[in-house]
């Protein structure tokens, strides 16, 4: 999986592909996610984990983040927390993809500024494919 050059960013600005970054640590899961959105003529940026997460939202301003909470270096509730009180950042819709599927967890995620929530074992890909589809 290649990770987007400064290149591709200036694209975006100018009318190109959709910049969606997925922090995820788990490989297959992230390649899957990789293949669903580049089929899609989406740009993709992966992080596996938080920090270079954080590092790649700050470098590119994606137009979504996908984040898991259960990451190396930096949690996922970290993340969106650094992600949310950053000027820059902060209005970058960021969805929840996590194995973390209590209430608490949801609720936590949701007060940091989530604008959703989904549970890894039980989201079919297709139905995360047109919530992206619908914030952008």
């Amino acid at each position: 999986m290649d990770n987007i050059t400064a290149k591709e960013s200036d694209k975006k600005e100018k009318g190109g592909k959709i910049i969606i970054l997925i922090i995820e640590d788990d490989e297959v899961l992230l390649r899957a996610l990789y293949i669903l959105f580049h089929d899609q003529n989406y740009t993709i940026a992966t992080a596996t984990d938080g920090v270079t997460g954080v590092e790649m939202a700050r470098r590119l301003s994606p137009d979504v983040v996908l984040l898991d909470l259960l990451l190396p270096k930096m949690n996922g509730f970290d993340v969106l927390s650094n992600l949310k009180s950053d000027p820059k950042l902060k209005i970058i819709p960021v969805i929840i993809l996590s194995n973390l599927g209590d209430s608490s967890d949801i609720k936590r995620a949701k007060d940091i500024g989530a604008d959703d929530y989904y549970i890894k074992s039980s989201t079919d890909l297709s139905k995360l494919a047109e919530k992206i589809k619908k914030i952008n």
